[in-house]
């Protein structure tokens, strides 16, 4: 698909977005599409701002240039009280998952209906199971996010991110920690889930084979810029040195396995002074 078509169908877009933390620029001028109905990756080392990202287009976050535009709206251009409402139509689901740990697994799925609607105690009731049973888990329903195993927990995190059935959701590093067994089952309830419930999925990760196997489109960042995007298969195809060097997980390449430093022979006959 050509970028107009992607721009015309996209759900959120970001435009000429550059943020910096003081003197740390985190992003120069970026720009990405997020079509509507599909699963795109945000793929990167850790520490190149993926989670940033996620919380510029969540308004958290204020941009120094760009504009960030979610269903039409510019994020960071609305009120407090119009970005709140906006929030309620992004889930979001944590690296940690975010549970609240003094509640039963019910509650926490509870938690987002008794807090932004006016349902009845039985509706929330019927919508917190049938939420529930999405992720497999309804039978887990009296227990308590302590004796949850961890891909337990995401998936409880995910039923309450789906909760307020939103048009979007984000996920932050998905798979980290996970065993191989609830990786899979991850995998599965995102690519399910986006198709069932007509979601538009934002993943951050870092994990390559994992989120390409579920990506419909994928942005590979470096250095506060996109470095490459396209399909998985494009991707997998890229002329880029680095995307490659990422994508395959090489020790060295364009991103170098020694850091800076003079000769060897040289450092090892000099005097032994600190530097």
């Amino acid at each position: 698909m050509g970028d107009s078509a992607r721009c015309h169908n996209s759900l959120v877009t970001v435009r000429g977005l550059s943020f910096s933390r003081g003197d740390n620029k985190i992003f120069t001028d970026v720009s990405m599409d997020f079509e509507s109905g599909k699963i795109t990756a945000i793929m990167g080392p850790s520490g190149t701002g993926k989670t940033t990202l996620l919380k510029l287009i969540g308004g958290q976050l204020q941009p120094s240039q760009g504009i960030v535009t979610v269903d039409g709206s510019n994020v960071h251009r609305l009120r407090r009280n119009e970005l709140f409402v906006l929030r309620k139509r992004m889930g979001m689901l944590f690296q940690s998952g975010a549970l609240l740990t003094d509640m039963s697994v019910y509650d926490n799925v509870a938690f987002p209906l008794r807090e932004h609607t006016h349902l009845p105690e039985s509706m929330i009731r019927t919508l917190v199971l049938l939420k529930l049973q999405a992720v497999g888990l309804r039978g887990a329903r009296n227990l308590m996010p302590n004796e949850l195993s961890g891909g337990m927990a995401r998936r409880v995190a995910l039923a309450r991110a789906i909760a307020l059935d939103p048009m979007m959701i984000m996920y932050d590093e998905p798979f980290t920690g996970q065993d191989p067994i609830s990786k899979g089952v991850l995998l599965h309830l995102i690519k399910s889930l986006n198709a069932t419930l007509g979601l538009t999925t934002i993943i951050v990760s870092h994990d390559v084979h994992e989120t390409a196997a579920i990506a419909d489109y994928i942005y590979v960042v470096s250095g506060g810029k996109v470095i490459g995007e396209g399909s998985p298969s494009e991707i997998k195809h890229s002329a880029s040195e680095w995307v490659q060097q990422f994508m395959d997980g090489s020790a060295d390449g364009p991103v170098h396995f020694h850091y800076p430093a003079k000769d060897l022979q040289d450092d090892l006959m000099s005097s032994g002074k600190r530097y």
